[in-house]
């Protein structure tokens, strides 16, 4: 059995995405930042999702939870 390899963090960064997250949320601007181009879009026509989403995105960013269009997770703040 191969032991589990954790994903290399990815070259994105927290702070960026969350302050394009709580300004311009509702557009999806975030999810575009880090290649999350189809629920962008998504974002885009419903408002992100009227809120709902970007409150769970901006969560998800401050827990340090939220990953990049390959997987990596968001890890560092700067």
């Amino acid at each position: 059995m191969l032991p589990e390899q954790k994903p290399l963090p990815s070259r994105r960064k927290i702070l960026p995405a969350l302050l394009l997250c709580l300004v311009f949320g509702f557009f999806g601007t975030h999810r575009f930042y880090v290649g999350k181009v189809g629920t962008g879009m998504l974002q885009m026509l419903t408002l992100g999702g009227l809120g709902f989403w970007v409150l769970v995105d901006a969560v998800i960013l401050i827990l340090g939870r939220f990953k990049d269009a390959e997987g990596a997770p968001l890890r560092d703040w700067t």
